[in-house]
């Protein structure tokens, strides 16, 4: 069984790079009738937020991502991880170092002053005497010496690295007695029996450490797939101002999960030109193997696109449901699936749809100049009166869009006019502006009554300007 995990750290939100792998992790092991399982790693108590926590969790429900099982907390886990660290000292395959800080600082500048990297030079590896008094030890394991530790990444290919040059004998528990990164995330990992483990390759150097803790120990390596990072169009690496935010500003931002959760599976990843994927399309097709060893470009353009598509797709309750959030409640609208239809072509994101949407349910506060300054000409106050006037006469039902079509024809032939003498009229009138959906739709839209106000509100607006110039 493949069984997977993704493990943040709760000092900070989920950015879209982590949720990412999250959703490789979880797509491999749905697609493998295995488990995903969500493990917080929260052992460093004075960096850890429990709101950081929760919006880890709160993201995860929010994109669909459910894992198996409980949540795992590792500050719960400590007497796990003494546990071992005590083997390990006890098969002496670890030991207590008790150089102090003032030690360290000297061995690593007169090691720099060589030119030498700077590492720890295993002074108390075989010490067998009488420790130092006032100081706290803390626990190193002993990396073998001289020796290559190699594995197969699963995108990256073959990876070795000799002790010599790249590690000495770590620290696996502080003075304090608390673990630290490499070892508990390698006893989690065992003991929650994670098979594939698809992470960031900011990851990479700390996998030879946790092999030897995992060879130390007698385990078997899991496989291991690194993940190239998301980097910006210009191809550094990627700030909040390029979209590293807070996955839940998306949702904040207008985002549907599933028009994100698309993106960020081709941030990597392909199966031939196809762009647009379901849930059930990406657990088909996905494998880590086909991940890309180079890293990807954040493009928004292309992710508004994916957005747009998926609210194209989303029926009307899903939209009605969504626009809530926004504070856009269209259930007590009568024409809400003519509003919804004219907005989803216009609306890349559901924040966009739904201000979209108060300009035509909300009358307008102000009218914008430019448009007024271009459209509203010396005889459109009284092309505007003639209407409201002909309106307010109009016997004929007025309840769809073809219905104020037939309407306007009939206004324009009575006068002689063109389409375009009215409406930019009609259409200022109602939204503000001189941009919106079709006219006949928004005229449906709000209605016979609420459309003479507004006309009436404009004509009041003419008279009123003509006055002051």
């Amino acid at each position: 069984m493949v069984i997977t995990r993704f493990a943040p750290s709760p000092t900070g939100y989920l950015h879209i790079g982590g949720l990412r792998t999250a959703l490789y992790s979880y797509l491999w092991a749905k697609k493998n009738n295995g488990k995903f399982l969500l493990r917080i790693e929260d052992t460093d108590l004075k960096r850890n937020s429990k709101e950081a926590a929760k919006a880890i969790e709160e993201a995860f429900k929010w994109v669909g991502l459910k894992q198996d099982g409980k949540i795992i907390y590792q500050s719960t886990r400590f007497d796990i991880y003494k546990k071992y660290i005590q083997k390990l000292l006890d098969e002496d395959k670890a030991y207590y170092c008790y150089m102090s800080k003032e030690e360290l600082d000297e061995l690593r500048e007169s090691q720099m002053k060589l030119k030498k990297r700077p590492k720890y030079d295993g002074r108390y590896r075989d010490f067998k005497g009488t420790p130092p008094e006032g100081i706290s030890p803390v626990v190193r394991i002993k990396t073998p010496i001289n020796k290559n530790i190699t594995f197969k990444d699963g995108i990256k290919g073959t990876i070795s690295v000799n002790t010599n040059d790249v590690m000495d004998d770590f620290i696996i528990a502080r003075s304090d007695g608390t673990p630290t990164y490499n070892f508990v995330v390698t006893i989690d990992d065992h003991e929650m029996g994670v098979t594939d483990i698809i992470r960031g390759d900011d990851h990479l150097s700390n996998t030879p450490k946790q092999i030897i803790i995992y060879n130390a120990l007698g385990w078997d390596l899991p496989n291991f797939y690194h993940v190239p990072m998301i980097l910006n169009p210009q191809g550094k690496k990627l700030s909040k101002r390029d979209g590293a935010m807070d996955v839940m500003e998306y949702k904040k931002e207008g985002y549907l999960p599933e028009a994100l959760l698309n993106f960020l599976v081709r941030l990597g990843w392909s199966h031939g030109d196809q762009e647009i994927f379901s849930m059930d399309e990406m657990l088909k097709m996905f494998d880590p193997k086909n991940i890309n060893k180079s890293a990807s470009a954040y493009n928004k353009e292309k992710l508004l696109w994916l957005n747009s598509h998926f609210i194209k797709e989303s029926s009307y309750e899903r939209i009605i449901k969504e626009l809530k959030y926004f504070d856009v409640n269209l259930e007590n609208i009568e024409k809400k699936e003519i509003l919804i239809d004219a907005l989803k072509e216009r609306a890349k994101t559901l924040k966009e749809f739904a201000e979209k949407a108060r300009l035509i349910l909300e009358k307008p506060s102000e009218y914008d100049e430019k448009a007024v300054k271009k459209f509203l000409k010396v005889d459109s106050k009284k092309i505007a009166e003639k209407f409201l006037d002909f309106l307010k006469n109009y016997n004929k039902s007025l309840k769809t869009p073809a219905d104020y079509n037939e309407m306007i024809g009939k206004f324009l032939h009575k006068f002689d006019l063109k389409l375009k003498n009215i409406a930019q009229i009609i259409r200022i009138s109602i939204v503000g502006s001189a941009v919106s959906p079709s006219i006949y739709d928004i005229m449906c839209i709000i209605g016979k009554d609420e459309l003479i106000k507004r006309v009436k509100k404009l004509i009041q607006f003419m008279e009123d300007n003509n006055e002051q110039n």
